[in-house]
């Protein structure tokens, strides 16, 4: 079986994957100073609760957009499975479609696998929208090729930019409002936080596809996607696998049968 790690800004997502198969999937907070022998303690554990003899796991894949969590994933992989992980972005490692970017050793290692994942099922041409700690817009082709997006500020991230930098708003969670117009200061805040991302999904998407000159099908992934995925006019299904999906993909296309 393979253990499959996705390290975003927010959270650390793991999954166990029999071929294709997911098995179990875990969610823990991204810390930056955790430790190899952190994660190992936190993943054994998650193994043991559901049964899951550490020894089955026969290889490690790891994306990762926090520099700072890589040696650490690598060293746990190392010492807890005795494997050397494949990491998203290594020399050598091949992800199967083409990077039609200026600069394709700055897409993020998530938005990469995105575009595989999305692609596996979805085919194309496609706009993956993943809300994370940025809001990312992907734009895979027919063929399977990243061709480019749009990064913009996560929703979370807005709200503790409101609380942080205003004297009397306070934090609130995202959530749908009951009415356009707030009738106090937290619907208020919930209604431009909410409405205000719905007309940005929906301009931006508009904009993308007028500018692509093609159909294009919108995938949302990410924690907020099913908040978000019905209230727009523009994205046409949720999918949240495709992140962790596109991982166990590319590590198939690079060393196959051995997990």
């Amino acid at each position: 079986m393979l253990l499959a790690i996705d390290a975003g800004n927010t959270n650390v997502v793991v999954g166990v994957y029999d071929g294709p198969r997911r098995v179990h999937l875990w969610r823990a907070a991204t810390i930056r100073e955790r430790t190899a022998d952190e994660y190992a303690a936190l993943v054994t554990q998650w193994l043991a609760i559901e049964g899951v003899d550490r020894g089955a796991i026969a290889d490690v894949a790891i994306a990762t957009v926090v520099p700072r969590t890589l040696r650490d994933l690598r060293v746990f992989a190392e010492h807890i499975f005795h494997c050397t992980a494949l990491v998203i972005g290594d020399d050598g490692v091949e992800l199967g479609i083409r990077v039609l970017m200026d600069r394709p050793a700055e897409v993020g290692a998530d938005r990469l696998v995105n575009a595989v994942g999305a692609h596996m099922v979805h085919q194309g041409p496609l706009i993956v929208v993943d809300f994370g700690t940025a809001t990312t817009f992907d734009v895979i082709d027919g063929d399977g090729n990243y061709r480019g997006g749009i990064i913009s500020p996560g929703i979370n991230l807005s709200l503790d930019a409101l609380a942080t930098a205003t004297a009397k708003l306070p934090r609130i969670a995202v959530e749908a409002p009951p009415y356009v117009i707030g009738r106090d200061t937290v619907g208020a805040m919930q209604s431009g936080i909410y409405w205000g991302y719905v007309g940005l999904i929906d301009g931006i998407l508009g904009r993308i596809r007028a500018e692509f000159g093609a159909p294009m099908k919108a995938i949302a992934t990410g924690g907020l996607a099913p908040l978000f995925g019905s209230a727009t006019k523009s994205i046409d299904l949720v999918d949240p696998d495709i992140t962790l999906r596109g991982l166990v993909e590319v590590y198939r296309r690079n060393r196959g049968s051995k997990a």
